[in-house]
């Protein structure tokens, strides 16, 4: 199958640079190149491409204006061109709000050979997008009214994610009442952009979110977030877990990484913890939830039917190291249900 890419972007050179990646493989063909969101929207009608790369800060009209008429009126995959900034970070956030599907960080020092540098990275991400599912836009809820008789610090739930994740956690921690266990969250993404995705979920969700510094304790009503480029790992510290950021390789591809997560409580809290898989490319935490399972963990992963992207659950339903498989408007449910079966935790 040959995909077809348009690319949207003001910048002359970054046209381009994306135009010289995308002829130079073999399974994809530019439709395309434009320069605003005009000659895009003549564009997607005649050629309806297969995967659209769209820059955010465009004149006439920005890319978040034109994403979000472009899902109503011809839903497409889309990868946005990002800055690696606390305002890219937002509108990047927006965007996958509207519907997009994954982002493209720009390089920040040396455009051109910046660009050369995340060559397979974007050829990479524009196959992914081409077999991913276009969601609809998400509306803001209220988180959900559910309660749990809990108030220890026994329990951990453990979440893991990657393409398509940032809406998906966001809806799975709507759903979580005030009082939840404390929730550890890896989440593909880069420096920045985890700092603007955490106060975003905060402002949003029951439970305080925040990203890890390190040296936190896990504490119910509460959500920890790996911060980008750095490992998150989870320690028995007398009575307590405790949080601790390492600076070190990637894992599975990636960093932070899903599965140094899961392996680490499956090291010091495997009976204790609640592991979660959702939508994501690849297969990083599926070793880490076996592991878990293996030990005594209750472990769930998001069914093919809700993920943006079917990889990292189906890797790890592959393993067998699932006990339930269910949609992402179930999982928490799921979570509270089997909480109130063990009753929790009472240790403070």
């Amino acid at each position: 199958m040959t995909i077809k890419v348009l690319i949207v972007d003001d910048s002359a050179l970054i046209r381009s640079l994306l135009s010289e990646i995308v002829k130079s493989a073999k399974d994809m063909f530019l439709v395309g190149a434009a320069p605003d969101a005009y000659v895009a929207r003549d564009l997607v009608n005649r050629f309806s491409p297969d995967v659209i790369t769209l820059d955010i800060e465009m004149p006439k009209v920005d890319g978040l204006t034109f994403l979000e008429k472009l899902m109503k009126a011809h839903p497409t995959p889309v990868l946005m061109i990002s800055t690696l900034t606390e305002q890219g970070a937002n509108a990047t956030l927006r965007a996958l709000e509207l519907g997009a599907i994954d982002y493209i960080a720009k390089p920040k020092l040396g455009v051109a050979q910046g660009i050369e540098e995340y060559r397979q990275l974007i050829i990479d991400k524009i196959r992914i997008a081409a077999k991913s599912k276009v969601k609809p836009a998400t509306k803001q809820k209220s988180a959900n009214t559910a309660t749990l008789n809990y108030t220890g610090t026994e329990k951990i739930i453990a979440v893991g994610a990657s393409t398509g994740g940032t809406e998906a956690i966001k809806e799975f921690l709507l759903d979580l009442p005030s009082n939840s266990p404390g929730v550890v969250i890896t989440q593909h993404m880069p420096p920045g952009f985890t700092t603007s995705y955490a106060k975003r979920l905060d402002s949003l969700c029951k439970i305080n979110v925040i990203e890890v510094k390190g040296g936190e304790r896990i504490l119910p009503g509460n959500a920890y977030l790996a911060p980008g480029s750095y490992h998150l790992l989870i320690e028995r510290s007398g009575a307590d877990y405790r949080l601790r950021l390492a600076d070190t390789p990637l894992v599975s591809g990636h960093k932070p990484s899903v599965d140094v997560m899961f392996n680490s409580l499956a090291q010091c809290a495997a009976q204790n913890t609640v592991a979660v898989i959702l939508t994501g490319m690849g297969k990083d935490g599926a070793a880490g939830m076996f592991s878990l399972h293996q030990q005594g963990s209750y472990t769930l992963a998001q069914d093919e039917a809700s993920c943006v992207v079917f990889g990292m659950p189906k890797e790890a339903i592959n393993l067998g190291g699932v006990d339930k498989v269910l949609p992402l408007n179930a999982m928490a449910g799921a979570v509270i249900k089997y909480l109130h079966s063990v009753n929790a935790g009472s240790r403070l």
